[in-house]
């Protein structure tokens, strides 16, 4: 049951979107633009990616469902790919440039402090470019605060899992602002 009364029952953060929709238009367009508009050597699909990654290890079912689903729609491999990522991105049929991006995300998502020289240059090697490393530093950073309001407010998950098929559909084709 969500810490705050909500006058709709929309799961996630779209109950928190509804609720709020003065902090939902800047939020959505934080969103939109880390994962869809901005311009980025990452592919849609990636940023969706890295997004359901950080989200899945910070235990928000929410948004690691839906940004999988996202992923996955948008990603040759679909949600097979996706759950393998999930599961072990070191084993998952992924190219070692995004490897090696999911792990500075996971530097990003363990801690608040600077990304190991180690993990960048890792990166660097696999042909990683400043934007590259950006871009993945601040949807991870991003989806640390995503998943902080998801979970800090204890929303609901959906009761039926093809509420993220359909969202994917929407996100897909019309962007974060059909999020609102």
């Amino acid at each position: 049951m969500p810490h705050i009364e909500l006058t709709n029952d929309l799961p996630g953060i779209s109950g928190l979107f509804a609720q709020r929709p003065d902090t939902a238009g800047v939020l959505s367009q934080v969103a939109e633009t880390l994962l869809r508009s901005g311009s980025s050597p990452l592919s849609r699909g990636e940023r969706e990616l890295i997004a359901a990654y950080v989200s899945n290890l910070n235990c928000t079912e929410f948004c690691a469902g839906s940004h999988s689903a996202f992923a996955a729609a948008q990603l040759d491999g679909g949600a097979e790919l996706v759950a393998a990522v999930l599961a072990d991105p070191g084993t998952a049929p992924i190219s070692p440039l995004l490897r090696a991006l999911l792990a500075v995300a996971v530097e990003v998502q363990e801690k608040a402090a600077p990304v190991s020289d180690k993990a960048v240059a890792a990166a660097r090697a696999e042909g990683a470019t400043d934007a590259h490393i950006h871009d993945t530093v601040l949807i991870a950073a991003a989806f640390a605060m995503f998943n902080r309001y998801v979970n800090g407010l204890a929303t609901e998950v959906p009761s039926d899992p093809a509420f993220y098929d359909v969202a994917a559909g929407l996100i897909v084709e019309h962007g974060y602002g059909a999020a609102r």
